[in-house]
């Protein structure tokens, strides 16, 4: 029997043992044993979900007593901000905050638990406020021992830290309680606050903004603070823009300084571009430059982002001010550093901006012109999951025009990855190389589609 018979009849009778073995066990009571992949079956790269473009802060309307406060909205993420992997484990810890931070403002302490407590094992940048928002967390769910020890580890370790004023508050807070567990829906005296002072900047902002601002600088909680910046950004007056810009350059707690900062991305207009460069001057923190860009993104800022692509020493940094270029659809901008950046991870972020602005045909000219191999199998996987009725042509014209095998697997790996059994079907009949022929025909045979199931049965006779 041919080698490629050897392969199709392989697949074939490790199915039907699945089923023979699963219907054993299930006669048996017993549960369906796992039925392990060959260890040929590439695992497909699954591209991170990607979120919609943010939109603009709605007006809040008018509260009237019985109505509830309305939810903070989460901080919001640049539809690209984690689309890519730049191996930044800052990156990884950044979606384990923003998920707590989710799950807080929906009142589901026991899955921000678990979030928390991964951030506060990577022992990175954010530990203290993870600390803090673990100690929250555990007090809402009525574990007030818990709390008051996570406050007390956390002022143990993080005696400089921005967040201690806030730990101290929350700390008075539970020390308050009557010991019985929080109830998320109960009415507190901060939520009557805030219906009144939604109702006065309503009818009255002037009056509204300097309590606004005594919340924002006393010893109010996080939450509530939270909440007096929702309200403030909804107000396009001076002193408004004022205040945000005060918390925007590190005048308060990390959190809301990164609140302020997309609050001031919605904004646009010249006066907020330009406290936002500001306060990326005078940040010292990468998470807060990176929030920075992806406002720059949001207000359409496309020269600022594009000077910092070319001038940032940061290599991640510069990574994360293509990728939202990217977002924008700078085209020639993108083309244009790619040919001056040297980084290579930094070049690989060019491609993958390239990938989600759409531009196909740079993409392809690189597939097909770049000396670095890395890189030109990163630009063949982009043009893979850009989908097969846009780039398979070229990805077929890859494989056909290349005998290296590094590239023609890259290829394949492309093609698998758009279910383009048809391309593969006509590269396998023409291939004469029995390695790849068998690259190809292990793709096809995981593959669903009607062409890659006749080709098989064609094997076989």
């Amino acid at each position: 029997m041919s080698m490629l018979k050897k392969i199709v009849c392989g697949t074939l009778i490790g199915v039907a043992a699945s089923v023979v073995i699963g219907a054993g066990a299930a006669d048996a009571g017993q549960p369906w044993p796992p039925v392990p992949p060959p260890a040929w079956i590439p695992v497909a790269p699954v591209a991170p979900m990607i979120l919609p473009p943010m939109p603009a802060i709605a007006p809040m309307p008018p509260m009237v007593p019985t109505a509830p406060i309305p939810a903070i909205a989460p901080m919001a993420i640049s539809p690209f901000a984690y689309a890519f992997d730049s191996g930044d484990s800052q990156d990884r810890e950044d979606q384990l905050y923003e998920r707590a931070r989710d799950a807080i403002e929906n009142a589901r302490y026991e899955r921000a638990l678990d979030a928390l407590d991964a951030v506060i094992a990577m022992n990175a940048a954010r530990v203290d406020a993870a600390l803090y928002w673990k100690a929250y967390s555990l007090a809402k769910i009525g574990r007030r021992d818990d709390a008051l020890t996570t406050v007390a580890d956390m002022a143990r370790r993080f005696k400089d830290s921005r967040w201690i004023k806030d730990a101290r508050a929350l700390e008075v807070e539970v020390r308050q309680g009557t010991g019985q567990p929080v109830s998320p829906d109960a009415q507190s005296d901060e939520e009557l606050k805030m219906y009144a002072l939604n109702g006065l900047m309503q009818s009255d902002p002037e009056r509204a903004l300097p309590a606004i601002e005594k919340i924002l600088t006393g010893a109010s909680s996080i939450k509530l603070k939270e909440k007096a910046l929702f309200v403030l950004g909804q107000s396009r007056s001076t002193r408004a823009r004022e205040i945000l810009a005060s918390i925007a350059k590190g005048g308060a707690n990390p959190d809301l300084q990164l609140r302020a900062i997309r609050y001031i991305g919605v904004m646009g207009g010249t006066e907020s571009r330009q406290i936002l460069d500001d306060a990326y001057r005078s940040a010292a923190d990468a998470a807060v430059k990176r929030a920075i860009l992806r406002s720059f993104m949001t207000s359409g800022d496309r020269a600022r982002l594009l000077a910092l692509a070319k001038g940032e020493k940061d290599a991640a940094l510069r990574g994360e001010a293509v990728q939202q270029l990217g977002v924008m659809g700078a085209h020639a901008e993108i083309a244009e550093l790619y040919q001056t950046e040297t980084a290579p991870e930094v070049k690989k972020r060019i491609l993958h901006a390239m990938f989600v602005g759409g531009n196909a045909d740079k993409l392809s000219d690189l597939a097909k012109t770049e000396k670095d191999v890395e890189l030109r199998k990163e630009a063949i996987r982009d043009l893979g999951l850009m989908g097969g009725s846009r780039t398979g042509d070229t990805l077929r014209a890859i494989y056909t025009s290349d005998s290296s095998p590094e590239i023609r697997k890259a290829v394949i790996q492309g093609l698998f990855v758009q279910n383009n059994a048809r391309t593969l079907v006509d590269l396998a009949r023409a291939e004469k190389n029995i390695e790849m022929k068998k690259e190809i025909v292990q793709k096809l045979s995981i593959m669903k589609s009607p062409e890659a199931k006749d080709y098989l049965l064609e094997l076989l006779k």
